[in-house]
């Protein structure tokens, strides 16, 4: 995958220029649908190694609909940015950029396990890593980083509600299975968030977890089937 130069930034960076560069790259964003048809879809994850001085990003490319693994990628680079809640992106992009440049594939759409606009500054890493390789792209994260549901959740797979932030909707709140704790799921870069659900649900099989995050998780954690 390539660079966009126009969103080009430095990756060594302090944490309030990091800040500066979000709120700049925010409104670049695109958040409706300017996607073309699906057929491949990259699941995107990051682990540490050695005490976390390593990051090891994956990236695992499945045909869609089918689910069947087509690619799978991995990159280790030194951690040289610190752990920042809201800024992560600086802290695991480098390392997503090189393996998303190792594939020999090329995903029609990302998902991300981690935030899109459900984010306190509108950029999680789905819309920052989506914004420069101009991909379409969904932040799907196990856990909320802001915002609120509007209303109680339902139990059955496939019941979502909106997630609200400042009286904003940021994204949603999703049950992917029955009976087990939610996803939130959130829009990156020129997928809307009505798709971004129907792809996290597509993606979704017996698991909580799609499987585009879920294999790319293991690959990234070093995991075994």
């Amino acid at each position: 995958m390539k660079l966009d130069p126009t969103y080009a930034h430095p990756w060594d960076v302090t944490p309030s220029e990091a800040m500066a560069i979000q709120k700049r790259l925010r409104a670049a964003l695109v958040v409706e649908d300017r996607l073309d048809e699906v057929r491949l879809v990259a699941g995107v994850d990051v682990g540490f190694e050695e005490g976390n001085t390593i990051t090891r990003a994956a990236v695992v490319v499945l045909t869609f609909p089918g689910l069947e693994l087509v690619e799978e990628v991995v990159a280790r680079r030194p951690t040289t940015f610190p752990y920042v809640p809201g800024l992560l992106s600086f802290r695991e992009g480098p390392a997503i950029l090189e393996a998303l440049g190792q594939l020999q594939s090329a995903p029609d759409l990302l998902l991300f396990d981690g935030q899109g606009l459900a984010h306190p500054r509108r950029f999680g890493i789905a819309c920052h890593i989506g914004l420069l390789t101009n991909s379409p792209s969904i932040g799907v994260a196990k856990s909320r980083l802001t915002g609120r549901p509007a209303a109680p959740l339902g139990d059955e797979k496939g019941e979502w509600q909106p997630l609200v932030d400042r009286n904003e909707v940021v994204g949603a709140v999703l049950r992917s299975r029955a009976n087990v704790r939610p996803l939130y799921v959130s829009a990156g870069h020129r997928v809307s968030l009505p798709t971004s659900l129907h792809y996290t649900l597509a993606c979704t099989t017996r698991y909580r977890l799609p499987e585009t995050t879920r294999l790319a998780d293991r690959l990234a954690s070093r995991r075994k089937p």
